[in-house]
């Protein structure tokens, strides 16, 4: 049996999801900075040029190479700028099951390259892949994700109570954790059958979808979740 995802590209008409490379590394640092990345998701803060150096060298492409799940750097087709990060993890081989996690970067939140490019990678899993269940986890509060995972027609399956970790700054500048409610949401090849809520990418992007639960890893090879996911 398949326990390894292909070394893959998947393009859109405006994206190209590819591996990442070195070239990536001072988009990724910047990138990772954002306030709202550093909110809903568990990556070092400060994110050095050596968190983003390890993660474009070596711990991305080892979730793929180690049966983990696969990386996807999320870039524009006319400028190939880094437009975010689309990552499948906690793969399950025996029920093709799998979680999928995001970032977008600031500069291109709105131009619905989020629900674009993890629709796209849903559409490679269950039709190219055989997969049966992709699975997203977003922070109660993170009304922006929970937008781009209903977008893509995925389905509220329920909450897990006191699940995850996020980050909140304080008058100071300083950044405090804080318990939060995690919703699970799914997609199945039947919701992509149905074809309701796709090919229109226009609107607002969230910030990520990066949050999860300890056992889950993040952009260093830390425990995270499905949404740092």
């Amino acid at each position: 049996m398949t326990t390894t995802f292909p070394d893959v590209t998947i393009s859109t008409d405006r994206l190209v999801l590819r591996p990442f490379e070195e070239e990536d590394v001072t988009a990724l640092t910047e990138m990772m900075n954002d306030e709202h990345i550093t909110a809903w998701t568990s990556v070092p803060h400060p994110y050095t040029h050596a968190d983003a150096t390890a993660w474009a060298t070596k711990v991305s492409h080892a979730e793929r190479t180690e049966g983990r799940g696969i990386v996807f750097a999320v870039t524009e087709f006319l400028t190939q700028r880094l437009v975010g990060i689309v990552h499948l993890q906690n793969t399950n081989w025996r029920t093709r099951a799998t979680e999928v996690g995001y970032v977008t970067a600031p500069w291109a939140r709105g131009e619905g390259y989020a629900s674009e490019s993890v629709l796209a990678v849903a559409q490679w899993l269950f039709r190219d892949q055989g997969f049966e269940r992709l699975e997203l986890r977003t922070a109660a509060d993170n009304t922006a994700s929970q937008q781009v995972a209903q977008k893509i027609g995925c389905i509220s399956e329920g909450v897990l109570r006191n699940a995850w970790i996020v980050r909140t700054q304080t008058a100071d500048g300083t950044w405090t954790d804080t318990r939060t409610d995690l919703i699970v949401w799914s997609l199945v090849p039947e919701d992509l059958d149905d074809g309701d809520g796709y090919g229109n990418f226009d609107g607002y992007d969230g910030y990520d979808a990066y949050t999860g639960y300890e056992q889950r890893a993040d952009a260093n090879g830390h425990p995270v979740g499905a949404d740092w996911n």
